[in-house]
């Protein structure tokens, strides 16, 4: 199997583009060539059939037409002054089998020249992608010359898929974002010559992208980046319907918010009242919307979102289920980001609290379980407060979903007959006290990626113990029993999503796999001797496993 190639996106502007021939696929390249801003050069001998496209760019000096047969030095004399006259790159459409195409596609190799032929993928450099353009919104596929109509075939589906002019969505975020990193980067440069630098284009992020900013936390290079990482997250889990609704007037209200830890409006929150008739007091609903998948909502949830008038969602609710949400209910997504939990969490209870006082139905739709590390409870006691008692629906919760999706049994006789779920992060961020080794324990922990390292090293680590009573040492000890090493783990992402991803483990190498792996939030770690029941390692130091069928009747 062939390695697969690197992707890029290549500026040509005024580039030269060499192509060979003069028929329908030249002049396709031509105008190809064109539209990217590069200067096509046609050779070919005065006689040959001109393609007529062709000939109606050559008229009107979009094409440069040298009338003559090819020869080796056109490919160091037709280019550029400033790169010596070197072609930037060669299309040869004149048909693979030819002599000539196999001598231009050697030379251009010897010199290191982008080389395109058509139909002999063997003697191409680079191949073009079928390719979707939308304003700043480019979408290339390829199928690495193995059928172009089946990659124009996806292409067209994805970009269907897309909410309708998606590209000025992309411009809209991406004027926020330049704004914001000029504002910020202004700052920083005052006092922090070297901030960190995030890759956004990768598939993940890197492993501190949801590592927590306390509320203690005042140096300028993360108050000041607190607009950026919400951005960023906002694109990374709101589902593109919803990002599409951005109008230039949010523009204003988010470079305005987020400046410090407090909030104080609701610059993206639907500005438009539900028309249907409201009851003269409103209802709040509290709802799991379990992993991720839509299919695994309870029929109860699912009827609470269609019946909605105003629904405040977690931010890690997956696009798929907040697509199932009727265009005309008005939607409030969390705006929470590390270090300012407390504050959004204040922000979601008022708002819910002012359209129960207008009448409507609210739903508080909840990642997972409402009840398991959820704040359910402090939502309904809040709400029974002030004098409206919610209705809670469960949810089926990725502690025990995501493990069973990456092939986990919590529980298997005589390996695991107890599973213990716990937080990986204590109030404020604190660290809580890892639970003792237990061989035919499965724990899994939640909210724990973002301190994975430290994690294991507590989990790991041999307790000094300074008791004087020597009951209290034994007893110390037992509760204190560092894990090995060894121990099977897994980190188990976007469970039951379409990028649902699993890292399978020990202890001694998961938070090295992680960090080479990069974060692809939200994620939770499985720990014990089930974790192998199903899945070994095989001696390596670990394995990653990408896409989920958990739900496909047919797995194969």
């Amino acid at each position: 199997m062939t390695a697969p190639a690197l992707l890029t996106a290549v500026d040509s502007t005024g580039h030269v583009h060499l192509i060979i021939g003069s028929g329908p696929l030249a002049a396709s390249r031509a105008a190809k060539s064109s539209e990217v801003g590069a200067s096509p050069v046609i050779v070919a001998p005065s006689g040959s059939e001109c393609h007529y496209t062709l000939l109606k760019r050559i008229e009107e000096g979009k094409v440069n037409w040298i009338q003559k047969d090819f020869e080796d030095s056109d490919l160091q004399t037709l280019g550029r002054p400033e790169v010596d006259n070197v072609v930037d790159a060669v299309f040869v459409t004149t048909g693979p089998r030819s002599s000539q195409s196999i001598h231009i596609s050697t030379i251009c190799r010897r010199l290191r020249i982008p080389v395109n032929v058509t139909d002999a993928p063997n003697l191409c450099t680079f191949t073009l992608l079928s390719t979707h353009t939308d304003g700043p919104l480019q979408i290339g596929i390829t199928t690495s010359g193995k059928g172009c109509k089946l990659s124009s075939r996806i292409r067209r589906e994805i970009a269907a898929s897309l909410p309708a002019h998606f590209g000025q969505t992309v411009e809209r975020l991406g004027t926020i974002r330049r704004r914001i990193w000029e504002e910020d980067h202004a700052a920083e440069m005052a006092t922090d010559p070297t901030p960190e630098i995030e890759d956004e284009e990768t598939p993940n992020q890197k492993h501190t992208f949801n590592t927590l900013v306390q509320a203690t936390d005042t140096s300028p290079s993360i108050t000041r980046t607190r607009r950026l990482r919400w951005l960023s997250q906002i694109c990374e889990y709101w589902p593109l319907r919803r990002l599409a609704s951005i109008t230039d007037s949010d523009i204003s209200a988010i470079l305005s918010a987020y400046t410090n830890s407090t909030i104080d409006t609701a610059p993206l929150t639907p500005r438009t009242v539900d028309c249907r008739t409201h009851s003269p007091r409103g209802t709040i609903t509290l709802a799991g919307s379990g992993p991720g998948h839509p299919d695994l909502l309870t029929r109860a949830t699912y009827t609470a979102i269609q019946d909605a008038h105003f629904i405040l969602a977690d931010k890690l609710v997956p696009s798929p289920v907040l697509d199932l949400i009727p265009r005309r209910t008005p939607v409030h997504i969390a705006r929470k980001f590390p270090g300012n939990a407390d504050a959004a969490q204040e922000e979601l209870l008022s708002l819910g609290l002012n359209a129960l006082q207008q009448g409507q139905n609210v739903l508080r739709l909840k990642q997972g379980d409402p009840y398991l590390y959820g704040r359910g409870a402090e939502e309904l006691d809040f709400f029974r407060r002030n004098g409206y008692e919610a209705r809670v629906l469960p949810g089926v919760t990725s502690a025990l979903s995501a493990p069973l999706f990456a092939g986990i049994p919590v529980t298997h006789r005589l390996v695991a007959d107890q599973v213990l779920i716990c937080t990986g992060t204590g109030r404020k961020g604190a660290s809580p006290d890892p639970p003792a080794y237990n061989r035919n324990m499965t724990v899994v922990f939640l909210m724990a990626l973002h301190r994975l390292e430290s994690l294991v090293s507590s989990l790991t680590a041999t307790p000094t113990n300074h008791s004087t009573s020597d009951a209290m040492v034994q007893q110390d000890d037992k509760k204190a029993t560092p894990w090995p090493q060894e121990t099977p783990c897994a980190v188990v992402e976007r469970a039951s999503c379409p990028d649902q991803r699993v890292i399978r483990s020990t202890l001694q190498y998961i938070s090295q796999a992680v960090e080479e792996e990069g974060s692809r939030p939200p994620g939770l770690l499985v720990l014990g001797w089930s974790c192998e029941v199903l899945n070994r390692s095989g001696g390596q130091r670990w394995l990653v496993e990408d896409g989920f069928r958990g739900l496909d009747l047919d797995s194969s």
